[in-house]
């Protein structure tokens, strides 16, 4: 029994270290023909830009959304679209999903007319999705990509890859190619992928195996929706003390409590123009999107048994902001709608 196990894991070690030259040599060498098609599918707000400046670029690329209204404007523009994402399958050699939650990610990826055509052989041999959704999921996901053939078997593999790659920029990022994305999966597959990455954002971080990115994402947004709170909560108490906030941030900005959230995108309306409390709190990372990525994070925490009595605070008062109406505004209106903290004059 030993022995038996012993030649199973030799094989799996050298079936792995043969797909990482492969793919090696594929990063390096004619890259352009394997993304001679690219399919896109999610065309909400971030991945219409994504996949618009795909196009930009030269790819060919083809799209599917469940908006028709989205679809026939791609169309309008000379777009191939197609009507579910088995037909955009069938015509990718890479697909990329940008979707909003992980019952979105499962179905098209799973589903009836889904990406993996019921486990059968597939022509992509790469998939990205940039879903914000728990780790757990992408690699559900993943498990899934990789038990499928190639139609085509490649130098590199016999079964489809899958990166896990979300974003962080938001729309205006979208829109001008300077995401970041945070990605999971084999780093060759991953180290191939990116003149992709590269025409849609400015900055790639590889975060380890299958999930990790996914999980480097809700991790992000959680510090970023504790800071907030944090940032609001003491320039709320500031006010309620005496001191203007404007003071207040001139303090945080150069002493130890300088942060994003003071120094880049402070929540109080008055101190500082260009952000969301400058413009009522339109635009920006709706509160609605910060309570799904905390519910993300605090449903992880509790699959491993991490105690996280922040992530539980933060989605619940996120959770508030939205049933009372406010899940449009970006996050930082928690200054405002929380705390009940007073404008800058």
């Amino acid at each position: 029994m030993a022995i038996s196990t012993m030649k199973s894991l030799l094989s799996r070690k050298s079936n792995f270290t043969n797909l990482s030259s492969s793919i090696s040599r594929l990063s390096s060498t004619n890259v352009q023909s394997q993304f001679e098609r690219l399919g896109f599918i999610g065309l909400g707000n971030m991945g219409s830009r994504m996949a618009r400046n795909l196009i930009k670029a030269g790819y060919n690329v083809t799209v599917y959304d469940v908006n028709h209204k989205v679809m026939k404007m791609f169309s309008d523009e000379g777009i191939l679209t197609k009507e579910s994402p088995s037909e955009v399958a069938e015509t990718s050699d890479v697909v990329i999903t940008m979707l909003p939650s992980s019952n979105h990610v499962m179905d098209v990826y799973t589903g009836p007319n889904g990406l993996l055509n019921g486990g059968n052989m597939l022509r992509p041999w790469l998939f990205i999705d940039s879903s914000t959704i728990d780790p757990q999921t992408s690699r559900r996901v993943s498990a899934a990509v990789s038990n499928c053939p190639l139609k085509e078997k490649k130098d590199f593999s016999e079964t489809s890859l899958m990166l896990d790659a979300p974003v962080s920029g938001g729309v205006l990022a979208a829109d001008s190619g300077t995401l970041t994305f945070m990605v999971g999966g084999l780093e060759e597959a991953y180290v191939a992928a990116k003149p992709l990455f590269h025409t849609m954002g400015k900055n790639t971080i590889y975060c380890g195996g299958a999930g990790n990115g996914s999980a480097a994402k809700i991790c992000n947004n959680l510090a970023m929706a504790v800071s907030m709170l944090g940032v609001s909560e003491a320039l709320a108490l500031g006010q309620s003390l005496g001191i203007s906030t404007a003071t207040l941030t001139n303090i945080f900005n150069s002493s130890s409590a300088r942060c994003w959230s003071s120094d880049t995108y402070n929540p109080v309306p008055g101190v500082m123009d260009g952000v969301p409390s400058s413009r009522n709190y339109d635009g920006g990372f709706a509160s609605k999107l910060m309570a799904k990525d905390l519910n993300l994070a605090a449903a992880s925490a509790k699959e491993v048994g991490l105690k996280c009595p922040l992530t539980s605070q933060a989605e619940e008062i996120f959770a508030e902001l939205c049933n009372e109406g406010h899940e449009a505004k970006d996050f930082s209106c928690v200054f405002r709608h929380y705390y009940s903290g007073m404008d800058e004059h």
